[in-house]
């Protein structure tokens, strides 16, 4: 069998929903009558042996122009993955041909009658109209799964509330495991002992390191970071687990006697709820961020407010990703590095404070800008550093990039470097846009496109820029020691 492509964005439709159509008048004359059949698509085809162009899940739409060996045609068929055969008796064949109804049978495929009345474009539109309502029923259903959980979220008690709505909407268990396996909160109906052994397997395989702790590969052997989810069957009874962000190895496991389009989804945001809710607060209680808040608000410099937040040295942290502005994404994303510091900004990025002792890891789905570890008063330098880390990141495609200072600095004070650069780069100061361009094109090596990516601008406009600059400054950059001189003047500005 051919390796099954990915499911549709649609949500598949059950063979017997298309059955029910009267004004197509389609019906079912040989194969199983399995309630549980479903199609993702439809596919017509004249092929003698239609298997190389099936992806699996199609309802298949023929003619039968060229079928010969209806045994082999039907064979085929079932092993492309097909879910059923729609036949037209028309305008080749008056009937069925009896030999495909006796291969249909033996080889468990349903196969459908189409009456010469019905054109197989008419069969495809009734299909997608009935994706088109299951995809509208499920979006209704997981909007409404998001208002209670966000609802349950806020209660007094959240987390045995957000297990209670989650266990409610899926109908069967919710549960909240430890690293070792062991029950920390339920709520629904429990499944049976064997299902039970099962799920604790399963969020172990989320969480392969008990109690939390750091796992060490043995030596020579690669280290293989843990998959976002994992689900299993046991006795009829759907089970998967979800690890929760952050450093406690806590896992969301659900045990459900049914799985429906959407779950996923559902489950999603309650993952990301329960991690925000079972976060430990790194270095400082919320008393202590509000109380730092009140004094930034009152006066006080960063020196002053940063110690009642529980660190004396900080990274910055810039994010971009796809899920930048997703419901709850930064503060998910915030949530898995350990910190509570979070600023999600209107362009997408996401900044985060986090202690200079806490480690930052890649992400799955963000693309990550470290800085240097700063005092407080050097926040504001931290920040830019990590807003050019992620630019570069970005634009060499790399997960996470760290803020690395150069030793030659060292050579000279701040203040001689910042002069020499406030010269050297006099005649761009009344253009910001010249010198950020300038910068990421010599941090980038002179490439146009990785700038452009860099900066999310087109090719050209950097190509002007750096041809403006080079008027301004009067220099030839393609010239090895401007550049670098220009470099260290643009890393001391």
């Amino acid at each position: 069998m051919p390796e099954t492509a990915a499911a549709p964005p649609t949500p598949p439709i059950p063979l017997a929903a298309l059955l029910g159509r009267e004004e197509l008048g389609l019906r079912q004359i040989a194969g199983p009558t399995d309630a549980g059949t479903v199609v993702h698509w439809v596919h017509t085809s004249e092929m003698e042996d239609p298997y190389p162009y099936l992806l699996g899940g199609e309802l298949l739409l023929s003619a039968g122009v060229l079928l010969k060996d209806p045994d082999r045609y039907a064979s085929r068929i079932v092993q492309a993955g097909a879910a059923a055969l729609g036949f037209g008796v028309a305008p080749v064949y008056d009937t069925v041909p009896g030999a495909l109804i006796e291969a249909c049978d033996r080889h468990g495929l349903p196969l459908l009658e189409v009456p010469p009345k019905t054109t197989f474009t008419a069969v495809a539109r009734a299909v997608w109209r009935l994706m088109a309502q299951a995809r509208h029923r499920e979006l209704r259903r997981v909007t409404q799964a998001q208002q209670g959980l966000a609802t349950a979220a806020a209660r007094p008690d959240p987390i045995p509330a957000v297990l209670h709505q989650l266990a409610a909407r899926l109908g069967g268990l919710a549960v909240l495991l430890d690293a070792s396996g062991v029950e920390l909160s339920a709520s629904g109906r429990a499944p049976g002992a064997q299902a039970r052994a099962a799920l604790v397997r399963l969020a172990r395989v989320v969480n392969p390191r008990p109690g939390g702790g750091e796992e060490v590969p043995h030596p020579g052997e690669t280290h293989r970071p843990a998959p976002a989810s994992a689900t299993d069957t046991v006795r009829g009874t759907h089970l998967a687990a979800y690890p929760l962000g952050g450093s406690q190895g806590l896992v969301l496991g659900l045990a459900t006697p049914h799985r429906e389009p959407g779950d996923h989804t559902v489950a999603g945001v309650a993952v990301v709820l329960l991690s925000l809710l079972t976060a430990p607060h790194q270095g400082a209680g919320s008393t202590g961020r509000s109380a730092a808040l009140v004094r930034l608000l009152l006066g006080a410099g960063p020196a002053e407010a940063a110690p009642m937040l529980g660190a004396e040295r900080w990274v910055v942290v810039h994010a971009r990703g796809d899920r930048a502005a997703a419901p709850f994404a930064a503060s998910a994303l915030g949530a898995a590095l350990g910190s509570a510091l979070v600023d999600a900004r209107e362009d997408g990025t996401v900044r985060i404070l986090l202690p200079a002792d806490r480690e930052v890891t890649p992400q799955p789905g963000w693309t990550l800008g470290v800085s240097a570890p700063v005092r407080p008063e050097e926040l504001p330098a931290a920040d830019t550093q990590a807003a050019r880390a992620v630019h570069r990141a970005a634009a060499t495609r790399t997960d996470l990039v760290r803020h690395r200072g150069t030793s030659l600095a060292a050579l000279l004070t701040p203040e001689e470097a910042a002069g020499h650069a406030r010269l050297r780069l006099a005649p761009l100061t009344d253009s910001p846009a010249l010198v950020e361009t300038l910068r990421n094109w010599l941090s980038l090596h002179g490439s146009w496109d990785r700038t452009a990516t860099a900066m999310e601008i087109h090719r050209n406009t950097v190509r002007q820029r750096i041809a403006r600059c080079a008027t301004l400054l009067d220099e030839d950059l393609d010239d090895a020691d401007v550049r670098m001189e220009l470099w260290f003047a643009l890393r001391s500005l």
